[in-house]
Order: C-alpha cells, then structure tokens, then sequence
C-alpha cells in the first residue's frame, strides 16, 4: 500500500480527483500479540476504513467479523481476509442484535459505520433527521448494548467508537451527520462511567478527512484538496490504513489504561 500525498489533476469517476500515490511505502507496524484470538465485531467492515480495520485485525491473528448491507464487497472482504460476516442494515436493531448474538460474543467492537451524505439545512424533514440518527448514531448505542454483557461475563473488553472531526472544524453542508457524529463523543465518555467497574473499556477516534474511495468519487477535487492541505499541520491526506493502527491500538492490551478519551488521526486539522 501507497502514501496519499501531492496534487495532480486526474479525473476520477468523472470527478476531477487531485491524488497521485507516491511510490514511498508505509512503515512497518507494530505486531500487538494480546490481538491473537480476539473475537472482534467492526460495523461498516466491507468499504473503506472498516474494510482496512477487518484486514488490520485478521493479520494479527484476530478472528474478525463484520457487518454490512454490502454483499459484493462484504464477499470479497471475506475471501480477502477470512473474516467472518452478516449481512445487516444496522438502521434495523433487531437484526442488528440478531447478527451479534449469532456471531459472538466479542472481545472487541469497533461502531465504525456511518454515512456523510451532504444535505442543506432548509430541505431536512421529520423523516429524514431520524433517518440519519439512525444510520450515524442509534446502531452504536445498541451495538454496546448488545455486546457488553459477553464482555462482562469475559472479565473486560474494547470499545471503539468511530467519530469525526467535522463539527470540530465546523464544517457544514450536512448538519444531521455532524450532529450525529458529536453525539458519539458522548456516547462514548458516558458509557466508559458505566462499562468501567466491569473493565471494558470505550474509547473514540476522530478522524480527519479520510481518502476512502468513496471519498475520492463524490467529493475530491483539487480545490477542496488545496483547502485541506491549508487546515492540515501535516502535509500528507490520509490513508484509510491509519485509522486501523489507531483502532489496533486501542483493541489491544498496550492501551489497557486508555479509556473515555477521543484519538485523534486527523493530521493536525483541528
């Protein structure tokens, strides 16, 4: 895998896209031997960041399954990586529990699904708010909910919840999405008070602008990329690998006194 780095103008799905990958290889990581034998649930594993996070895991030996509506691309994750998965819209709790209770229990669970469809604030109904609380938000609470008492009977666990840096940096153009995603900090904070005395612990992770493919096709142009590169400390846009190191991370026993705490892999845009 590449380095995302400097602009050059491409077209892109018939989007103007501004990457080229420089032939510079990423590090090498870290190995986290307390990851060996996991039994780890990542929401959202078949495209972008939380396909990275399911190979991350099965390469440390994790047993790894996932979520998703996605078919084509949750097969193709599972041939890649072995990982275990279902089939689930994670708006429907009841399958959403359903699919945990099939699959488990877990040690570890990463809420990392989301959409950041863009929207304008005069045209959101009634329907479409809850809509987006329920594909942004509501599934992480009943995730926990449904994961915690595995975890308490196996003595502790991980938590990771997936947030964003856009309310960070006030960013508009989609206001359900920012409001669900600054609601996963305190989801986050308040369930690390009441999970604790049972040694799970729950942290979040705020990521910046993530060059998923996903990202590339609806929303990369040379401006906005230009635009990022000015609130950026860092000079280089981000690849999906490194919000997996981070999760890793915090799965694993090296962060065992971690929690109730956000992670920031966000290149310095805050």
């Amino acid at each position: 895998m590449l380095v995302h780095s400097e602009l050059n103008s491409t077209e892109h799905a018939g989007i103007a896209s501004a990457i080229i990958l420089l032939e510079m290889p990423l590090p090498d990581f870290a190995v986290y031997p307390s990851l060996n034998g996991k039994r780890v649930l990542v929401t959202g594993g078949a495209a972008g960041s939380g396909a990275d996070t399911v190979a991350a895991f099965a390469d440390q030996g994790s047993d790894v399954a996932f979520l998703d509506r996605d078919e084509a691309n949750s097969q193709a994750v599972a041939e890649k990586t072995g990982a275990r998965f279902t089939l689930c819209d994670l708006r429907d709790i009841d399958a959403v529990k359903a699919a945990i209770h099939d699959l488990g229990p877990f040690d570890v669970l990463v809420n990392n699904a989301a959409r950041d469809d863009r929207h304008n604030w005069q045209d959101v109904t009634v329907e479409y708010w809850d809509e987006r609380m329920a594909t942004n938000i509501r599934h992480m609470f009943f995730a926990i909910q449904a994961v915690a008492p595995g975890m308490i009977e196996a003595g502790g666990g991980s938590i990771i919840n997936i947030g964003s840096n856009s309310w960070w940096e006030t960013k508009g153009g989609f206001p359900a999405y920012t409001t669900a995603k600054s609601a996963v900090h305190g989801l986050t904070r308040t369930m690390a008070r009441d999970l604790g005395k049972d040694r799970i612990r729950v942290n979040a992770i705020v990521p910046g602008w993530i060059m998923t493919e996903r990202q590339k096709e609806l929303w990369v142009t040379p401006e906005a990329l230009e635009m990022q590169k000015e609130v950026q400390c860092l000079p280089d846009l981000i690849d999906p690998v490194y919000i997996a190191r981070m999760v890793l991370f915090l799965a694993s026993d090296d962060s065992a006194m971690c929690t109730a705490s956000n992670y920031m892999v966000e290149a310095g845009s805050i």
